[in-house]
């Protein structure tokens, strides 16, 4: 569902994507984005994170290393991208294990026209007010149907709602998706979480449908990362691999691999 395409006019647009983002996985989320064929930059400070939106194509917040001051800097960059009329991806991760994390994400959706919501099922869950458990960053349980509470948290907030896992699950609360792509091996490493944010940024900076460029974006990553696996020794080889797969990936193997569904 357009991922040739759009790949191709990310390698040939370049698109600026602007990501005040989680210390502990930054530089992969610049690699990815990078790789994928845009342009990474990272700016945190209050005092300059309006501006940067100003010249970018997406902006992608993610409160894995929460500050209130980073809240802050989300909100000044979220509304000029709001301003400027450009996607705004919340990953939203962590939310359920500390009221902190749960109150500040509800405080940036309160504050910024978010375009894409983006966690696993626990961290979903939780902001769509379902009974769900997260230890750290990882889902735990959740009571309910994931796509279900995907599509009533989507019309509900009015945006596109992204639940990744086993299988990840795509809502706008109309059209809904499932992307069946990826690798056990994309859970043996810190990061695949975020850089996988940062994917669906950089596809959202150039495709106006926020459920297909997610879409998109997920699976791209998810066929790199079954061809990587072949290869890998272990997790440390595996993410390297898997950076290059995604940059020398080709149409055919996109063609062959992406296993994609809409659901009727």
């Amino acid at each position: 569902m357009n991922t040739i395409e759009n790949l191709k006019k990310i390698r040939e647009q370049r698109p600026l994507v602007h990501h005040i983002t989680n210390w502990v996985t930054i530089y992969d989320c610049a690699n990815i984005v990078r790789t994928i064929g845009g342009l990474p930059v990272m700016a945190h400070a209050p005092e300059e994170a309006g501006q940067m939106t100003s010249i970018a194509s997406a902006l992608v917040l993610n409160i894995g290393t929460l500050t209130v001051d980073l809240v802050k800097s989300m909100i000044i960059a979220g509304r000029k991208a709001n301003e400027k009329k450009i996607p705004v991806i919340l990953d939203v991760v962590g939310a359920g294990a500390t009221d902190f994390r749960t109150d500040k994400s509800k405080e940036i959706l309160d504050n910024v026209k978010i375009s894409i919501l983006k966690g696993n099922s626990s961290e979903i869950g939780t902001i769509a007010g379902a009974e769900a458990e997260t230890r750290g960053v990882e889902a735990i349980s959740l009571k309910g149907n994931p796509l279900e509470i995907a599509k009533k948290l989507a019309a509900r907030e009015k945006l596109t709602v992204v639940i990744t896992g086993e299988e990840d699950i795509i809502s706008n609360g109309k059209d809904s998706y499932i992307c069946e792509n990826g690798h056990p091996m994309m859970g043996c490493f810190v990061g695949s979480g975020c850089m996988a944010s940062s994917a669906i940024g950089t596809f959202a900076s150039i495709e106006k449908d926020c459920a297909v460029a997610s879409l998109n974006a997920l699976s791209l990553l998810g066929i790199a990362g079954e061809v990587a696996a072949k290869n890998a020794k272990g997790p440390a080889s595996y993410k390297e691999m898997l950076m290059d797969e995604i940059y020398n990936i080709d149409e055919n193997t996109i063609k062959i691999m992406e296993r994609t569904e809409k659901i009727k």
